[in-house]
């Protein structure tokens, strides 16, 4: 039984990331948490905090989750019911990241799937600074899921590393059932391939073909270009529909989405993607 954390903030980008976590486990036995966080802005800012008002402020926007949340199952259950699910819903005043990492660990939660938000004018940005300080902050995987991207079968799944991972890593397992569930093929992109292989990184490869030599997995090596032109090409040569990243403590993932380069990786990438933290990351946090 998978426990899977839906966060939500009653937009359509947040419903479109529920949809695709329920059609992504349809034949996997799941509870599926839905979270809504609220802190409303007065209270937030400390000006009323012992008043009356504030009380019922906080009531207020109680009421008000837990009425969405109940729309918002009804309406679930309406389009997408499943015998294999089960849905809970529970609303905090807490800010999101917080009761996140508190909501994982008492409920062992094995993933969280979150939308992402479109561009706002710039379109470069992408991922809402939310979604990018879970992925910074949680000890899971999270699978972000791009505000217009509609469901689709992870046939092919992109995997680029530069082979610098650990064989404890406890989410490989995860990658593996993903393949599994959905009879993908899972391609390894070295996009450091201007660098030959030293030996640790030739036998973690050897490693990972043994590793998922029950799916069928091939491994690439990207053509002489800029990391995210190897990256967005071999995603349009392959319609790759889903991506895989392990994120290190210090890595080409961190290199990747917490500098500038987000501002063109992101740009083209329009596909769910699976982030997993290492276990050094997992132990720092």
């Amino acid at each position: 039984m998978k426990r899977i954390l839906l966060p939500t903030d009653f937009s359509e980008n947040a419903y479109n990331a529920i949809s695709y976590a329920i059609q992504f486990y349809k034949d996997v036995e799941c509870t599926f948490y839905i979270l809504h966080t609220y802190t409303p802005a007065t209270i937030s800012s400390g000006n009323v905090l012992d008043s009356y008002s504030a009380l019922k402020i906080y009531e207020i926007e109680k009421e008000a989750a837990n009425s969405n949340l109940k729309a918002l199952e009804e309406t679930i259950n309406k389009e997408w019911h499943n015998s294999k699910h089960t849905f809970i819903s529970t609303s905090a005043f807490n800010l999101l990241i917080p009761e996140l990492i508190d909501f994982i660990s008492k409920n062992a939660i094995d993933i969280v799937v979150m939308g992402t938000k479109g561009a706002t004018g710039a379109k470069e940005v992408f991922l809402g600074s939310q979604t990018m300080y879970a992925i910074k902050k949680l000890k899971c995987p999270v699978i972000a899921v791009p505000s217009n991207f509609k469901f689709e079968t992870p046939k092919n799944i992109l995997f680029p590393t530069d082979y610098k991972l650990e064989k404890s890593n406890r989410y490989l397992d995860l990658i593996r059932d993903v393949c599994k569930e959905h009879s993908s093929k899972l391609h390894f992109l070295n996009a450091y391939y201007h660098l030959p292989l030293e030996e640790e990184q030739k036998r973690m490869k050897v490693f990972l073909d043994a590793f998922f030599i029950d799916n069928a997995h091939e491994f690439h090596i990207g053509e002489d270009q800029d990391l995210i032109e190897v990256i967005k090409a071999f995603e349009i040569e392959n319609k790759i529909n889903f991506l895989v990243m392990i994120h290190n403590k210090h890595s080409f993932f961190e290199n990747l989405l917490f500098t500038p380069v987000i501002n063109k990786m992101v740009y083209h990438t329009n596909v769910p993607f699976l982030v997993i933290p290492s276990e050094e990351r997992i132990e720092s946090l």
